[in-house]
């Protein structure tokens, strides 16, 4: 199961809005015959490449897979009937599968297997294999999107100068990890403000240049359409969604409605959205609960004025705050990351 583990994170950033899944396949002695990974939506799943790769070796082997192999039909056959016509005798799962189908059937096929006579065994390492695929599986079982929220911050907290500069904050070796991890989502968040003061392009750009296999979609939190036509995060280099109120509603502050939109966004198959608006937005993402992580690069440096890193988290005493846990701290190099969650509980 950790080599599954591990044959899934390849497609950490192609995947979406489709889960990663890895599969090996043993033979009937235990050996190793064939391994596969989900590259991306609409190629063949994990099953099926570890299958294919095993050939008659699969015949009353084993296939030891990530997720629950499914069993509906989307833009792919059921894995189900893949791994029952090679002949597996057992399979062994890391997680179920929470995704319903639109006739609202389940989509795993755990019961199908054992139906067929197979020995299925679940929740093997469950919680590593869970934690490699938070984001696919946190999206589906609350139908939106997983949220990540991306800042930039100087050690006193701040995220521009007095005068609005904010370009650079951090270096470069931070910069480019944040590209990273917006390849590692297929949507990125801003507001209004952010565009009409920096005019980002929010696009995928490897330090290295290589061309990325796909763009996260780019949205506006665009309540009155205030964004330039001519603004670069209008471009031809990645889809664009300028979501106004008049698109989706408004919210109780007479802003963009952020559960409708997120609601919204889960529709149209997104799974991650990065968060990269200003401190009121993230302020407003914040208190309504939206935010799942944290991942904050933190400068050696110190302005004290200019714009906080969140404005409006609707807490007023200390008692109130956000507290987060820290999951992971990272040198990227002059810089920090720090990668939190919410607190539970």
């Amino acid at each position: 199961m950790r080599r599954a583990a591990e044959l899934a994170s390849r497609g950490r950033s192609t995947t979406l809005p489709n889960p990663m899944v890895g599969c090996v396949v043993l033979d009937p002695a235990g050996r190793v015959a064939g391994e596969g990974w989900h590259h991306s939506a609409g190629e063949p799943h994990a099953e099926v490449l570890a299958v294919r790769a095993a050939g008659d070796r699969a015949r009353g082997g084993t296939a030891v897979v990530t997720l629950e192999p499914c069993a509906h039909r989307g833009r792919t056959g059921p894995c189900t009937q893949v791994l029952l016509d090679a002949g597996v005798r057992r399979v062994v799962v890391g997680v179920r599968d929470p995704w319903v189908a639109p006739d609202g059937s389940a989509a795993g096929g755990v019961e199908r297997l054992r139906a067929a006579g197979l020995e299925v065994e679940v929740g093997v390492k469950s919680a590593a294999v869970e934690q490699g695929n938070l984001a696919w599986l946190t999206a589906v079982r609350r139908r939106r999107p997983y949220v990540t929220w991306k800042v930039a911050a100087t050690l006193d907290g701040r995220v521009a100068a007095a005068d609005g500069s904010s370009r650079w904050i951090t270096g470069p070796q931070a910069r480019a990890d944040v590209h990273r991890l917006r390849a590692e989502c297929d949507c990125v968040l801003v507001g209004v403000g952010t565009v009409l003061a920096d005019d980002p392009v929010l696009t995928v750009r490897p330090a290295d240049g290589s061309v990325p296999s796909r763009q996260p979609l780019r949205v506006v939190a665009d309540t009155h359409g205030r964004t330039p036509v001519a603004a670069r995060v209008r471009s031809d280099a990645a889809d664009t969604w300028v979501a106004t109120a008049a698109d989706i509603g408004a919210g109780p502050d007479r802003r963009v409605d952020l559960v409708a939109l997120l609601g919204a966004l889960y529709r149209r198959e997104r799974r991650h959205v990065l968060l990269e608006g200003g401190p009121r937005l993230a302020g407003a993402m914040v208190a309504a609960g939206l935010v799942d992580r944290v991942v904050a690069y933190v400068a050696p440096a110190l302005l004290g004025r200019g714009a906080a890193a969140l404005e409006g988290a609707g807490v007023d005493t200390l008692a109130g705050a956000h507290r987060l846990d820290l999951v992971d701290v990272q040198r990227v190099g002059a810089d920090v990351r720090l990668v939190a969650v919410p607190r539970s509980g």
